[in-house]
């Protein structure tokens, strides 16, 4: 399971990185906050979020279905049970 992601960034280690950006929205975004990297991580955390919230949602409808498939199989049992090889 991945890490969960940090409730405060500034609880966080740090380190420099390299990302290759749009210069021109760069500069639009520049004019909204004049602190980029911290704009660009609450972001990212956001993004991180919600594609964790997203698999556990599958996830759990994944569970769901086999549950609901096993209760199936459990009172009325399996076609295959009907035809053995052997």
């Amino acid at each position: 399971m991945p890490t969960a992601v940090p409730t405060t960034v500034a609880a966080t280690r740090k380190r420099a990185v390299n990302l290759t950006l749009n210069v021109d929205l760069v500069a639009q975004a520049k004019v909204y906050t004049s602190n980029l990297s911290a704009t660009m991580e609450a972001l990212l955390t956001d993004y991180v979020l919600q594609q964790q919230q997203t698999k556990a949602s599958r996830q759990q409808m994944a569970d769901a279905c086999a549950a609901d498939w096993n209760a199936v199989h459990a009172s009325v049992g399996s076609f295959a049970d009907e035809h053995s090889t052997l």
